[in-house]
């Protein structure tokens, strides 16, 4: 396993933050850059690689435990200086032992493996161990109780998040100028952001992130947000509340849709239940609010069974979380949200589910359903009269403009059902406006 190392923005000693791979970090417990980790399981032994602090260190960033006492607190009793890493592993390929990694995600991380492994770079990626990777899945999916405690202290900051959005927007300001207050508050709980803050007017856009744009009066801003904790645990919630002081009139008729669909996916949450079927369920709340908007018409369940939701509903409903906001995600959604005689769709819609397997006790996982309004995918619909027996396109013009409404909550999965994190967060109509009527006050 191999750990994360400094990466250079601008020039080499310019570093992005430092974080460390989840994995990695969820064995050996080191949050440092520059280590390694062999676990020989034939010969029941664990050796961390690394380099020994310098004077130039000292000097520079401070005194550091050695690698020796740090590996001592990770439970590892061996450590070796990291240049001894490629000799160690030689050894281990001359006792002709099946030698398994993880997919990397970084290039230096290919190229070390390459080096080390004597394979092509572009081989890298192939030889990945799926035994490796279904164990740590395994491991990492059910959360412990410790674990539950960690992200519940990533809920409640990214909960004080939203409150600042909900407070602090207002017609004039831009959404960087809120951005930058929301993610003063993840610093100040101890961590920062669990991913780049989406933040925009544009709703209808999944994964828009803040820029200079200017809050105009009567849009509403759609404020995608969590903090990670100092050990790396994630938050993600979503909330969308207007730039004035009350939603108009269609808005809160669109805003009680999505939040119906919420609660009714949320009360399915227990183990056993396939998340596909807890998403399929949501699209059907979406579409039977849809049809009494006058937007979509026929039976709900055979409007979403003919894919004729996602003209409005285009993503899945959620995803697991844990040391990673979209969790273990670089292992593979294959692994972590489906089984190996549970193969993920290709459709349009279900294309873009991360979770469709069985829920387990021990699971987090976010609820996150929406609407969008695409101008552009409902202007090719239109053209083709796409499944014209569900959609009124006569309908579509008064919602070119619109935007997007998201609602996403955190939920462990219980023995008997699930437990909601964000507890504190409004999401009502009611609550979001007396938020904003007394900020705006």
């Amino acid at each position: 396993m191999i750990g994360n190392e400094q990466s250079s923005m601008s020039f080499k000693d310019n570093w992005y933050p430092f974080r460390q791979d989840s994995s990695f970090l969820y064995f050996t417990g080191l949050d440092t850059p520059g280590l390694a980790a062999v676990i020989d399981i034939d010969n029941n032994t664990e050796v961390i690689f690394g380099e020994v602090s310098g004077m130039d260190d000292i000097i520079w960033n401070g005194h550091t435990p050695s690698l020796q006492a740090m590996a001592d607190l990770s439970g590892c009793s061996t450590t070796k200086p990291f240049n001894e890493l490629e000799a160690f592993i030689k050894t281990i390929k001359d006792r002709k032992q099946v030698i398994h990694y993880l997919p990397p995600y970084r290039p230096e991380h290919n190229l070390l493996l390459s080096h080390l492994l004597s394979i092509p770079l572009n081989s890298v990626a192939a030889s990945v161990s799926p035994n490796l990777i279904k164990a740590v899945v395994a491991l990492r999916s059910v959360k412990g109780v410790e674990e539950v405690e960690e992200i519940k202290k990533a809920v409640a900051i990214s909960e004080a998040i939203h409150l600042t959005g909900m407070r602090e927007s207002r017609a004039g300001l831009t959404e960087a100028h809120i951005a930058g207050l929301v993610q003063a508050v993840a610093i100040s709980g101890g961590g920062n952001l669990s991913f780049p803050t989406i933040l925009t007017t544009h709703g209808e856009i999944l994964h828009n992130h803040y820029g200079n744009h200017i809050l105009p009066p009567g849009k509403m801003v759609l404020l995608d947000a969590g903090a990670e904790t100092a050990m790396h645990y994630a938050g993600d919630l979503t909330r969308t509340f207007p730039v004035d002081a009350t939603f108009s009139s269609l808005q809160k008729d669109v805003y009680n849709i999505v939040l119906n669909a919420l609660k009714t996916a949320a009360a399915a949450v227990q183990p056993g239940k396939l998340f596909k079927d807890i998403h399929l369920l949501a699209a059907e709340k979406l579409t039977e609010g849809l049809t009494s908007l006058g937007l979509m018409k026929g039976d709900a369940k055979e409007a979403v069974a003919a894919g004729a939701h996602t003209l409005f509903f285009q993503c899945g409903l959620g995803h697991m979380m844990g040391l990673d906001v979209h969790d273990m995600e670089n292992l593979g959604e294959q692994y972590v949200g489906y089984t190996p005689d549970m193969k993920k769709s290709t459709e349009f819609g279900l294309k873009s589910l991360r979770l469709g397997k069985a829920l387990e006790a021990g699971y987090v996982v976010t609820v996150e359903p929406g609407l969008y309004f695409i101008p552009e995918l409902m202007d090719i619909w239109a053209s083709e009269k796409k499944l014209s027996q569900f959609i009124n396109y006569d309908q579509l013009a008064s919602f070119r403009n619109f935007g997007g409404i998201r609602i996403e909550d955190d939920y462990l999965v219980t023995t008997t059902g699930s437990e909601l994190l964000s507890t504190t967060l409004p999401r009502t109509v009611a609550e979001i406006e007396a938020i904003r009527q007394e900020a705006l006050a």
